[in-house]
């Protein structure tokens, strides 16, 4: 209780400085100066977790990822998930749903970081959107991070696999690398207390461009699930 308790107090003091920060940087001409401000944030958290709260995430299969921009599809167990992400690859661009623009400031960030934010409505206005930022993606040849559930999955939990992310996949014809994950176990969506241990996010196998939308999404989601319970096995262990 008491690490959890100090780990919530770094995290939004983090949190509420990175905010003020990126904002400003959000101001400098260009997204590079606001895209090292978010990984900076994402480090410092990810530093929390493992100093504060005793949660050690051993990120493994780095070298799996290609030397060209990709599209990375995630399981999405905690809200640590992100930073992981964040901190790991550089310039990364994502989806990102329209929840989180109810905090100060979020909103313009992400305008300016160039994230795609997306409802769960869908609808001409979300497609709008996507195309948008495809556009977009094209042109700078970011890597892409999507949750394909679109929701926080329990451990040993899945949701149906939505096809926005095939049509990222699909438009921007790059490979797609599935991340499979237990950080859940430590970080659990729903529960304050953090639990101190050794998780793992794995970047697993490339699926190469050009798959159908069929063949894709039952092979993304297969690894994905599959990875995953052997993780949450590995540790419980």
């Amino acid at each position: 209780m008491i690490r959890s308790v100090l780990h919530a107090a770094a995290y939004w003091l983090i949190t509420i400085i990175a905010a003020i920060v990126c904002t400003l940087l959000a101001l400098w001409p260009g997204r590079r100066p606001l895209a090292a401000g978010l990984r900076y944030y994402a480090k410092a958290q990810v530093l929390a977790l493992r100093w504060i709260a005793g949660v050690h995430i051993e990120v493994r299969g780095r070298e799996r990822l290609p030397d060209e921009p990709t599209v990375i599809a995630a399981k999405h167990q905690s809200w640590g998930d992100g930073f992981v992400m964040l901190d790991e690859l550089a310039d990364l661009s994502f989806v990102a749903g329209d929840h989180l623009l109810k905090f100060p400031l979020v909103g313009w960030i992400l305008h300016r970081i160039g994230a795609i934010v997306l409802s769960n409505h869908g609808g001409e206005a979300e497609r709008e959107r996507m195309d948008r930022g495809l556009k977009n993606l094209k042109r700078t040849r970011r890597p892409v991070l999507i949750y394909p559930e679109g929701h926080l999955a329990a451990p040993g939990e899945s949701h149906r696999y939505r096809k926005g992310v095939f049509h990222i996949y699909d438009a921007l014809k790059r490979p797609c690398v599935p991340v499979a994950t237990s950080l859940g176990l430590a970080w659990d969506r729903k529960r304050f207390l953090k639990r101190p241990g050794r998780v793992t996010v794995e970047f697993l196998d490339p699926i190469g461009p050009g798959l159908s939308k069929e063949d894709f999404m039952a092979k993304l989601e297969t690894v994905i699930e599959a990875r995953t319970r052997a993780l949450l096995h590995e540790a419980r262990a």
